[in-house]
C-alpha cells in the first residue's frame, strides 16, 4: 500500500521530503499519465495566490492611493496660492504703516533754494551772457605792408561778431577802412582772410565774409533795442588794445543819443549809450544783454580829451541798423 505524502499547513514552509520506501516497497509514482486530469500542486497554487495579492491591492488601498495622487497634484497650486496671499498681506501691512508724504509749502521751496545758493556758487549773469556770446566773437585785424619790413604787419585791431553761420561778420567800417587785407580769428582759433562785401557809412558799419570758417560756427542771437530801458544790465565784449577776448559790464545809461566824431565830420544818431568799459579795439564788438543776445555794435567812446581811452561813456549802433546793412529784415 502506497503512503500519501504530508504537507505543512503553512504556505511559506518548505515541503517535507518524501518518505524513503522501506525495503521491498516501491517509491510512490507522482508522475501523471498522459491524458489524465492534473492534480493541483498546493505549493504552486499558494505562490500564485501571493503574486495575485501583490498585483491587485485591496479596494481600500486603491482608494487611499488615488487620494494621495489627488493631494500630490494640488500641492503645487496650494503652495502658489498660499505664497501670493502671504505677499499680499505683507504689502498691505507695509503700505498701512508707511508715513504719507507731506505736501510742500512755499516755505519749504524757499528754504531749499536758499540752501542750494549757500552750498553752490552760481555763475553771475554777466558770466552766463559772455558764455553765450563768446563762440560768435571774432578778432579783426587790418593787415598791410610797411616800408622796410617784409610781409604783412598788423596795422589795426578791432572786433566783429558772427551774424550768419556761413561766415558773415558784422564790424565797424573804421576798423577795416582802407585795409589792404583783412584777417579774422574765430573763437576756436581758426584764422581766415575776409573780404568786405557791404558797407553802411552812415552807421559806421561793414559786413565781412570769411573765406574759411569752422565746422561748428555759431551765429549770435540778435535782439531789437526797442525793448531796452535805461538801467538794463549789458556787457561789452571785444579786444581792447588787442587783448582778449575781454568782457566788461555796466548798464544802459541812455537811449537815442548822438555822437560827433573828433574831426567833427561825422554824426551818428539813435545810439545806445552805455557805461561798460570800452577802449580802442572794442570797436565792432557786440553789446550784449544778460540773456546773451546782441542789441548793438560798439562803435565809439566819448573822448573830450586827447587820451583816447574810456572815461565812462560809450556808444553802440542799435542792431536794427546793423541788420539792414546785411539785408536782413528789421525786427
Amino acid at each position: 500500500m502506497k503512503k500519501a505524502p504530508l504537507y505543512s499547513s503553512s504556505r511559506r514552509s518548505a515541503p517535507k521530503a518524501p518518505a524513503t520506501p522501506l525495503r521491498g516497497e516501491s517509491a510512490p509514482d507522482n508522475r501523471q499519465a498522459a491524458g489524465s486530469n492534473p492534480t493541483p500542486n498546493p505549493e504552486t497554487a499558494s505562490a500564485a495566490a501571493d503574486a495575485s495579492a501583490k498585483q491587485a491591492p485591496p479596494a481600500k488601498a486603491r482608494r487611499m492611493q488615488r487620494f494621495r495622487s489627488v493631494i500630490a497634484r494640488h500641492d503645487r497650486l496650494l503652495l502658489v496660492v498660499t505664497t501670493a496671499l502671504s505677499t499680499l498681506l505683507l504689502l498691505m501691512a507695509w503700505t498701512a504703516g508707511r508715513p504719507q508724504p507731506r505736501e510742500l509749502t512755499q516755505k519749504d521751496i524757499d528754504a531749499a533754494v536758499l540752501h542750494t545758493m549757500e552750498e553752490k556758487v552760481m555763475p553771475s549773469a554777466e558770466a552766463r551772457a559772455f558764455r553765450a556770446i563768446h563762440p560768435s566773437v571774432v578778432r579783426v585785424r587790418q593787415m598791410g605792408h610797411v616800408d622796410g619790413k617784409e610781409g604783412d604787419v598788423i596795422k589795426g585791431v578791432g572786433t566783429g561778431v558772427v551774424i550768419l553761420d556761413k561766415g558773415v561778420i558784422l564790424t565797424n567800417l573804421h576798423v577795416v577802412d582802407g585795409a589792404e587785407k583783412v584777417q579774422v580769428t574765430f573763437a576756436d582759433g581758426t584764422v581766415s582772410e575776409a573780404g568786405v562785401i557791404t558797407v553802411q557809412p552812415q552807421n559806421d558799419l561793414a559786413v565781412l565774409q570769411a573765406k574759411t570758417i569752422p565746422d561748428d560756427l555759431v551765429a549770435a542771437t540778435l535782439r531789437p533795442s526797442r525793448d531796452l530801458a535805461m538801467g538794463d544790465h549789458v556787457i561789452a565784449v571785444g579786444f581792447p588794445f588787442g587783448i582778449g577776448p575781454s568782457v566788461s559790464g555796466g548798464i544802459v545809461s541812455g537811449l537815442k543819443r548822438e555822437y560827433r566824431s573828433p574831426e567833427g565830420n561825422k554824426i551818428l544818431s539813435n545810439l545806445i549809450q552805455f557805461d561798460a568799459a570800452a577802449n580802442p579795439g572794442n570797436s565792432g564788438g557786440p553789446l550784449v544783454t544778460m540773456d546773451g543776445e546782441v542789441v548793438g555794435i560798439v562803435t565809439a567812446i566819448l573822448n573830450p580829451g586827447d587820451q583816447g581811452v574810456f572815461i565812462g561813456i560809450g556808444f553802440a549802433v542799435p542792431i536794427e541798423n546793423a541788420a539792414t546793412a546785411v539785408g536782413m529784415s528789421p525786427f
